[in-house]
């Protein structure tokens, strides 16, 4: 059957914010002020992108509905974690993040720290506690989140990124760092995914790792794109950050143009790799052709 992209987007986005909001704690027993903040950069604002990378490799197979709504939400904690600490003036120095003050800004530094930190770990409580799916496939999808999130993933392309400012990387070198600090987390929500899926196979799990690994080079080469293209209001963080900071970019080595040409090739791979799943695979599809012609 195919979907209505939009109509299922914006309930898969609802889907997702219900899920976020259903874990966060709420206890007040002398946490308030960290638990507020956790709430603060974790519900409201975003694309929930990776959410809706997960509910979409989910259609093709037998999802768990607890199994997804868990998924969805540890690697949305795992990525506000990661933009909580990116902001950080140890790292980007950032003021403004999803049209609002950065925890850091809205809060303080200690506490912006240890809201990266609980969110992070609220991920792995999350998405440990019991479903209805064999225990191996269980331990698996908690082990693709912590590897996509650590220093052969998310963490180490960060260290990459950092290291290399001021430096001029080739094609290759980008993507590898990009393929880390963003696509990795990209990859472990399809896998987590697939692997919310009773009958998921290791053919299924390849194939929607190829479309990941697409995918987010296509969407990191928008994103730099954007960065150029778009102002702050639009973007809601702070336009041309890159740039100011002569950090590498695919703009900076392809130009805006042959950028864009690159992430519409990357997308159009992404698509490919998943087109003989026919109509189970149209939000999947739907996803590649938004990273393209997103503006924010």
């Amino acid at each position: 059957m195919t979907i209505d992209f939009p109509t299922w987007m914006a309930d898969t986005q609802a889907q997702a914010e219900t899920a976020v909001e259903r874990y966060l704690p709420t206890t007040s027993t002398g946490q308030e002020r960290l638990h507020e903040a956790m709430t603060y950069v974790s519900v409201g604002g975003g694309k929930r992108f990776r959410p809706l990378l997960v509910a979409a490799a989910a259609r093709l197979g037998a999802a768990d509905a607890e199994a997804l709504s868990q998924a969805m939400a540890a690697i949305e904690y795992v990525h506000v974690y990661s933009l909580v600490h990116d902001d950080m003036p140890e790292m980007d120095n950032d003021s403004l993040r999803r049209g609002k003050p950065t925890c850091h800004v809205a809060y303080d530094q200690a506490t912006a720290l240890l809201v990266g930190d609980a969110l992070q770990t609220l991920a792995f409580d999350v998405l440990s506690r019991p479903v209805n799916l064999p225990a191996a496939q269980q331990l698996q999808r908690v082990q693709v989140l912590a590897r996509a999130s650590g220093s052969e993933g998310m963490a180490g392309g960060q260290g990459i990124d950092l290291a290399n400012v001021g430096q001029d990387l080739s094609l290759t070198q980008l993507q590898h760092m990009h393929g880390l600090k963003t696509g990795a987390l990209i990859r472990a929500a399809v896998a987590l995914g697939g692997l919310s899926c009773s009958d998921v196979s290791d053919a299924l799990l390849r194939d929607l790792d190829v479309y990941a690994d697409k995918l987010g080079l296509a969407f990191q080469v928008i994103d730099d794109v954007l960065d150029c293209e778009q102002d702050t209001a639009t973007l809601g963080k702070t336009a041309g950050k890159d740039e100011e900071a002569n950090k590498p970019t695919y703009v900076k080595l392809l130009g805006l143009d042959g950028a864009r040409a690159q992430a519409i090739r990357l997308a159009d791979e992404a698509k490919a790799a998943v087109a003989a799943y026919g109509d189970a695979a149209a939000a999947l599809l739907g996803l590649a052709d938004y990273v393209i012609k997103r503006n924010h």
